[in-house]
């Protein structure tokens, strides 16, 4: 690929989000609502598109679960018409006004409880004593946060190589308090001007406004963004369409939510230039 520069998303990419942002969405709504999705359908919310931000995910989720309550609906048909209607919470929205007559929809959405799910969500991941330090309130109960079960998916070296090779950003769909979290956990030192948090751009992924900036900020004529989901795919071709001067190349990572022969075929099918098992195979795939 001849790349200049490497952007890398967080979730997993650097860091195993399975048991902890995934965790909480699942577990936000069961404790909110008394019933749930189960884990492995999160994926099909990621594949509708539009949902980088988990907050949103977990909306959706809980829209889903109340919607079931009114009509014989399947986390399948629901995620499908949630991308037929161009992905993000805003269409599962529109999803549960068209499976619903309209009073039924309108008790639903009564019933939709956004901030008590982001607070509920937010206490699971963080933990108590996080919680206090970066939300500047009280938790809804106890909790040891799920933060700290992120394993890491990419060593030292990787790292080091690919820092020596390219100029490396971030651009991830995560706060730029948890961003911090896990850079450092996995050692990434990556300056503010060459990252894209949630707090830094309204749009977020697959809004290709953040991987152009950093391009032009590295002066690079050819960037490989390396995500687990579709949107990060998405990104990448959105931004090749929209810049003419440079080469974006959307790289999938098998360390996310896709895996497999199936996600090879999932991520080719959005359009990757490549996929890899995990982004410990970058350097060879970019060398």
């Amino acid at each position: 690929m001849q790349v200049d520069a490497v952007v890398l998303d967080i979730d997993g990419v650097l860091v195993d989000v399975a048991d902890s942002y995934r965790r909480a969405i699942v577990e936000s709504v069961e404790r909110v609502y008394g019933d749930t999705i189960a884990k492995g359908t999160v994926q099909r919310f990621k594949n509708a598109g539009g949902f980088n931000n988990d907050w949103e995910l977990t909306d959706a989720a809980a829209l889903f679960v109340l919607t079931t309550r009114e009509t014989d609906v399947d986390v399948s048909a629901f995620t499908d018409a949630i991308a037929e209607q161009g992905g993000g919470l805003g269409a599962a929205k529109a999803v549960v006004r068209e499976l619903l007559c309209e009073s039924e929809a309108d008790d639903i959405l009564a019933a939709w409880d956004p901030e008590r799910l982001r607070e509920v969500f937010q206490t699971l991941y963080l933990g108590g004593e996080l919680y206090r330090d970066l939300e500047r309130g009280k938790p809804a109960f106890d909790a040891p946060g799920y933060i700290n079960d992120e394993p890491k998916l990419v060593s030292e070296a990787t790292l080091e190589t690919l820092q020596k090779r390219y100029a490396v950003g971030v651009v991830t769909g995560r706060p730029a308090a948890e961003a911090d979290i896990a850079m450092n956990r996995v050692g990434l030192p990556v300056p503010d001007e060459h990252r894209f948090t949630m707090d830094d751009w309204a749009a977020g992924k697959p809004h290709p406004h953040a991987l152009l900036t950093l391009a032009e900020r590295f002066d690079a004529r050819r960037v490989a963004f390396a995500g687990d989901t579709l949107d990060d795919i998405r990104t990448a071709v959105n931004a090749d369409d929209e810049d003419p001067d440079r080469v974006y190349y959307g790289v999938g990572v098998l360390t996310g939510g896709l895996t497999g022969e199936d996600g090879r075929a999932t991520y080719a099918s959005a359009g990757a230039s490549a996929v890899v098992e995990s982004v410990e195979d970058l350097p060879d795939l970019l060398e």
